[in-house]
């Protein structure tokens, strides 16, 4: 019975000890969400005769730079980049040591975007510029405006907006070689920008996806922007800049033995590959033949040859539309690739897409004879069929019924590649759903000012998932889409190629002109959408 209340009284002192210890728990204080404070500069901040090669920029906290090389834009550009501390430690002050001779009688702008942000919670002070003159002056002028897309729905972050001086030294090829004279960047959140502290006088205005940060244009790598005429500062206009990727002239690069009698050849730009012929240098058999087919998701050919060419290197002429240029293979032995057939889709066969046979050797040719599609009852269905040599694939095209089964039966010798070998036997079992498992989209377009018109339904990368085009009606349709959310998009298509060309900074011609659909329209099963389209 004792050892039962010493028990007890145990427990009890033990819990009287707990809830005297929850009574004792720190809490802490509110969650800190102010930013650092500016305490003062030296030398201060809108200084005017500034000489000194030491800036200090002090805080109430400790601070720290983050993503400095991005969000801190300086204006104008310095030749040699000033060293700005702190990279790494936490400071109360940001030092930065300028290296470059500056300019007489210049406003420059240290803007320092989102970088500054306080040690502990890091919570931003946004857009803190230290501002100098090396002049009697402060220049305080301005340019604004917004940067879009010629192409996509939403720019890419991180734009840098530049202004060059419209004066007898300018021509276009400043923007390949040097930097501006003044430069703002649309940071990572937003698509407007503004350039301050400028000095009044007239300019040409562009923008550059700085991929590099070296504050020039790159073709083939980075997006442009410009204006064709030249701005008047001061101004109270507005300027909208629309960026576009330059199609570059088209080079072919190195090529590369990869497989026996298989070269690749990179290349940039653009041409009509289909126009792209080689002529050997070296000493082949009169039966020589050649091959190209495309790889895919590269800007990549391979060249395939036979017979086999006895010799250390393959020497040939390589033509392409407005060029032609001598490349030299390297050649070992290699092994040879063997025919691979692959077919798409598997399962699930969509209405409005072929069935694809494709291969790893080049296709020659096909024997439709060889190739039966039944249904479920064993009917036999009509078909078409295409060869595309450079795609090296074969798209076989039928109509289909929803809720059905097709059987696809490809006899041995049905395709023969270029080394001359043949397939197997082949079978697939594919399905197609109800009609009722797709929704439909009726589209009415107003205000089209011109046509023709491509109008496609893209993902939310831009990547195009169905299109119409139009001579002249204002009414699209497109019918059994598959259920998701998609963009739409009006293309006028001002030469009638049925594409959507680009922009070219040096002649001076813009993209066609694209208009978005503001709202993302999400597609339901067994769903009409009837929409209304004004274009403006």
């Amino acid at each position: 019975m004792k050892k039962y209340f010493s028990r007890l009284l145990m427990i009890l002192i033990s819990l009287t000890l707990v809830q005297c210890a929850k009574k004792g728990t720190p809490q802490g204080g509110d969650l800190d969400t102010e930013p650092p404070k500016f305490l003062r500069a030296t030398p201060e901040n809108y200084s005017t005769q500034f000489n000194k090669e030491e800036i200090r920029i002090y805080f109430d906290e400790y601070i720290k730079l983050a993503d400095a090389q991005k969000q801190i834009i300086i204006s104008p550009p310095m030749a040699i980049k000033p060293e700005i501390t702190p990279l790494g430690a936490p400071s109360k002050y940001i030092r930065i040591r300028l290296n470059d001779t500056l300019r007489k009688n210049t406003t420059y702008a240290i803007n320092f975007g989102k970088s500054i942000i306080d040690n502990n919670e890091g919570n931003p002070l946004p857009y803190f510029k230290y501002v100098f003159s090396t002049g009697d002056y402060i220049d305080s002028l301005s340019v604004a405006g917004t940067v879009s897309d010629a192409l996509l729905k939403e720019a890419d972050p991180f734009i840098s907006v530049m202004l060059y001086d419209a004066d007898e030294t300018y021509n276009d090829s400043l923007v390949f070689t040097t930097p501006p004279r003044y430069i703002t960047n649309t940071l990572d959140s937003l698509r407007s920008f503004e350039l301050t502290n400028i000095k009044e006088g007239k300019y040409h205005l562009v923008a550059v996806r700085d991929l590099n940060n070296d504050y020039k244009y790159n073709p083939g790598k980075e997006k442009i922007a410009f204006l064709k005429e030249t701005i008047s500062v001061p101004t109270d206009t507005s300027y909208n800049l629309q960026l576009f990727k330059e199609e570059i002239a088209f080079e072919a690069g190195r090529p590369k033995q990869v497989a026996k009698q298989k070269i690749l050849v990179g290349y940039k730009g653009k041409t009509n590959l289909d126009s792209i012929s080689i002529d050997p240098l070296n000493t082949v058999p009169s039966d020589f033949e050649y091959r190209f087919t495309k790889v895919v998701d590269k800007d990549s050919l391979y060249l395939w040859y036979k017979p086999l060419v006895e010799t250390d290197s393959l020497r040939f002429k390589f033509n392409s539309q407005k060029d032609t240029t001598s490349l030299i293979a390297r050649i070992s032995d290699m092994k040879a690739d063997s025919l691979v057939i692959n077919t798409e889709p598997s399962g699930t066969l969509e209405f409005n897409k072929d069935f694809l046979i494709k291969a790893n050797t080049p296709l020659t040719t096909k024997d439709d004879s060889l190739i039966k599609i039944l249904d479920k009852d064993s009917l036999e269905v009509a078909f078409t069929s295409e060869l595309k040599k450079l795609e090296n694939s074969i798209h076989i095209k039928f109509s289909k019924n929803e809720n059905e089964t097709y059987s696809i039966q490809i006899l041995p010798g049905a395709i023969t590649d270029f080394f001359n070998a043949t397939n197997d036997t082949i079978y697939r079992a594919l399905k197609t759903k109800t009609f009722s498992d797709y929704g439909n989209i009726k589209l009415n377009l107003q205000n089209v000012k011109s046509f023709p018109i491509i109008v496609q339904l893209t993902d939310e990368k831009g990547v195009v998932k169905a299109e119409k085009k139009s001579d002249d009606q204002s009414g699209i349709a497109f019918e059994l889409v598959p259920p998701g959310e998609y963009f739409i998009r009006v293309i006028y298509d001002s030469n009638a190629n049925g594409i959507w060309d680009t922009g070219n900074f040096l002649l001076k011609t813009n993209p066609e002109e694209i208009i978005y659909f503001p709202d993302l329209l999400e597609v339901r099963p067994n769903w009409d959408i009837n929409q209304t389209f004004i274009l403006k």
